[in-house]
């Protein structure tokens, strides 16, 4: 076997396992401490980020929205922190190994190693508001949970027209 699915061109599919319990003692909470920059960072792993990178509160507000002001290899990025609605937790996620129960050589596992509550999106080119993508995302939560919202009898009853 070439790692191929047979009578397919196309790679087989790789087994993941994604553990999202918060048993783990040594899981961290990183509430104030997630950051979505404007900008790809080539770097994976612990870095003295709070060393360099030191937002400051302002004294703007938009769309409700407090902004805080930072430099990031001296460009001006302007965010905002955002709570994550309640009931939903953000992961952050470290590979664990491979799965266990498989022999699979693209067998991955996941593990949580830290949460978050809120989350600050910076711009580089733009002041934050609720017209930014991430933001405009949030608005599926309220979607979803309606579409997964449980229908009572009278909830039809009182849906249909006569």
């Amino acid at each position: 076997m070439d790692g191929k699915d047979e009578g397919s061109s196309q790679p087989a599919a790789a087994h993941v396992t994604v553990d999202l319990s918060i048993a783990s003692a040594a899981e961290e909470d990183l509430t104030g401490k997630v950051h979505q920059l404007p900008c790809c960072i080539k770097h994976d792993g612990p870095t003295p980020v709070s060393h360099y990178f030191k937002p400051k509160p302002t004294e703007m507000e938009v769309d409700g929205l407090k902004v805080e002001e930072a430099y990031f290899r001296g460009r001006k990025l302007q965010g905002t922190t955002v709570s994550l609605p309640h009931g939903y937790s953000g992961f952050i996620l470290g590979k664990k190994g491979r799965d266990q129960g498989t022999n699979d050589p693209n067998s991955h596992c996941w593990e949580t190693t830290a949460t978050f509550q809120d989350i600050t999106v910076w711009n580089h080119d733009a002041i934050p508001s609720k017209d930014d993508a991430l933001l405009r995302a949030f608005h599926w939560f309220t979607a979803a949970n309606a579409l997964h919202q449980t229908v009572t009898a009278e909830d039809l009853e009182s849906a249909c027209i006569d």
